[in-house]
């Protein structure tokens, strides 16, 4: 309740008083990308994390607050550049603008060669991290579970047979989790899962919601820039847009 309630009232105002000012702004009505893009920025309001940058000399910093909120634009969008997201923004009138910056820099390696993981509930990423492809999935579990525990309290942990170790189910248990794990018969039959373990199994497709909406619709598979630094941060603008609308889905 402590989070659906602001939230909430955050969709009555975007109905009410944000989206209609908006339209009256650009004199005609938001369009599909437009309206979700708003509602997330008003939602996430990502300005206020990008803290500015202290001046001392040469030449002047970039605005932070109006490149993050481009970088959400991005991933809304969907686009493999800024500057599409910029054209595609270019209509709108210049008092009413999101914020967004041009970048000088064409580049062309994409993100292959890392892998993300998360922590999903209820289609909501908790916890992500972002690895080098050569990293199995078993090995960022522990990591990710400990984090997760840290934020949420939650009951079960799924996963599937490449997750089946004793040792994750150890560190599962020891955070009073229930380890529901698909068995890895490792070439030998293997004993199903229980009906009931059954039954709670299969919500963990929503993590397999969550990485098909990351790289189909918030630009996971669009990423051009190089260094694991820089893919995660064009990453992680996608998982707090696809956050932000996942939530607002849910409530609305």
């Amino acid at each position: 309740m402590k989070l659906r309630e602001p939230v909430s009232w955050l969709m009555g105002t975007l109905q009410r008083n944000l989206i209609p000012g908006l339209e009256t702004c650009w004199e005609r009505p938001l369009i599909g990308k437009e309206r979700q893009l708003v509602s997330i920025l008003e939602l996430v309001q990502i300005e206020q994390f990008a803290g500015r940058l202290p001046r001392r000399f040469g030449r002047k910093p970039k605005e932070r607050q109006a490149l993050a909120r481009a970088l959400v634009a991005k991933a809304v969008y969907n686009h493999p550049h800024i500057r599409a997201t910029m054209e595609a923004l270019a209509e709108l009138p210049v008092h009413c603008d999101v914020g967004t910056k041009k970048t000088s820099k064409g580049y062309q390696e994409t993100w292959i060669g890392y892998k993300v993981h998360a922590d999903v509930d209820c289609c909501l990423p908790i916890s992500v991290a972002l690895t080098a492809a050569s990293v199995h999935d078993s090995q960022v579990a522990i990591p990710l579970m400990k984090l997760t525990s840290a934020r949420v309290d939650y009951l079960y942990d799924l996963m599937d047979a490449a997750y089946d170790a004793q040792p994750i189910y150890a560190v599962s248990r020891s955070l009073g989790h229930v380890p529901i794990i698909d068995k890895n018969g490792r070439g030998r039959e293997v004993i199903p899962l229980a009906p009931h373990e059954a039954a709670r199994y299969k919500e963990r497709t929503v993590a397999e919601r969550f990485n098909s909406r990351l790289k189909e619709e918030f630009g996971g598979r669009n990423v051009m820039v190089r260094g694991a630094q820089k893919v995660g941060l064009h990453l992680m603008f996608g998982v707090i847009a696809l956050f932000a609308d996942q939530l607002l889905k849910l409530i609305s």
